[in-house]
């Protein structure tokens, strides 16, 4: 389970957000929601452990995350807006290298069959940087697909990914909310999740 009480975080002088608190449980998804500048990925990025909030505390399963440190980082995977991948990789390096960085145990054949999973049955070893932005931000999701993280984090996941690959992700969220994950999220498309009711919690 993950709790938050009285956080508070600010940009400089501005106070983006204060006296938040929420929790989220097994089996639950929440998107954060608000204007531009409202601090979603501030919010974010503090719960993930990059921003040192001006107040308040983050648990995982009721300990400190900054106490648990690497502990809580191996039941995290973040998803930022930017897709992350070096573009003179291949979309297999760029995945095997990023499982590898988290920790992750990954074979070639299962990285290919992840990739395949994705969309990208074919390109798997060409170069990104020849590929579409939205087969870019596949290779970057395709990272879920092999990580063994509870709790999911991720910014703007749907971006540049078409009707049908924004589907995917809804199953493939569904999958990992049905083991019992948990995933926090912001987006500007709409995103759903069959037979799961999809919580808010709004910035202003």
């Amino acid at each position: 389970m993950l709790e938050i009480s009285n956080l508070a975080c600010s940009r400089g002088d501005h106070r983006l957000f204060s006296g938040l608190s929420f929790s989220l449980y097994p089996g639950q998804i929440m998107q954060i929601q608000g204007a531009n500048g409202s601090g979603k990925t501030s919010l974010l990025r503090t719960l993930c452990g990059f921003i040192t909030p001006d107040e308040g505390k983050i648990a995982w399963c009721g300990e400190d995350v900054r106490t648990l440190a690497e502990d809580y980082y191996a039941q995290m995977m973040y998803l930022g807006h930017l897709n992350a991948i070096k573009d003179e990789l291949s979309a297999l390096e760029n995945l095997m290298i990023s499982a590898g960085m988290s920790g992750v145990q990954l074979s070639e054949s299962d990285a290919i069959l992840a990739l395949r999973r994705m969309g990208l049955k074919g390109r798997e070893r060409l170069p990104t940087k020849v590929l579409s932005q939205g087969q870019r931000r596949r290779v970057s999701l395709a990272r879920l697909l092999v990580s063994d993280a509870k709790l999911w984090i991720l910014d703007e996941p749907l971006a540049a990914l078409d009707v049908g690959a924004v589907a995917m992700i809804g199953d493939l969220i569904g999958e990992h909310l049905a083991q019992q994950g948990m995933v926090i999220f912001t987006t500007h498309q709409p995103l759903t999740v069959d037979g799961i009711e999809m919580r808010s919690l709004m910035l202003s």
